[in-house]
């Protein structure tokens, strides 16, 4: 959906793939890229990638459903999703925020997440679902 806001035109939707093409995403993104974090956590130091937020609504997966991979791992709450035939992480269902997919900017048609500047790295090993 495109809207326009004053005499700015934004494209809601966006186009994310892994890197073989085999998993294509399309997400609802009216205020484009938000949060944009990096996480300490065991899983993502390993993986690298810088994450923004999604509504659990804004993410349709276009083609290829049948080649994610689920991994979960400590409390198995967060719900890892990876391409079987590349292994590019795409998306996962947050711990901290269930309602929310992280999905990963380095995925995102046209996008090259070197260019976001200084983004924040959330403290993932000490979990604030851990700290009660």
């Amino acid at each position: 959906m495109i809207k326009q806001v004053g005499n700015t035109v934004i494209n809601e939707k966006h186009m994310a793939s892994c890197h073989c093409g085999a998993v294509q995403l399309e997400l609802s993104l009216p205020n484009g890229i938000e949060k944009p974090r990096r996480c300490d956590c065991s899983m993502c130091r390993r993986r690298g990638a810088i994450v923004a937020s999604v509504a659990l609504d804004g993410v349709n997966i276009i083609k290829g459903h049948q080649k994610l991979k689920l991994y979960q791992f400590n409390t198995h709450t967060a719900k890892h999703y990876f391409c079987s035939e590349c292994g590019i992480y795409t998306h996962h269902q947050r711990r901290s925020s269930p309602n929310e997919y992280g999905y990963n900017v380095g995925c995102l048609e046209g996008v090259n997440p070197f260019e976001l500047g200084e983004v924040v790295t959330n403290d993932g090993v000490n979990h604030p679902a851990d700290r009660k």
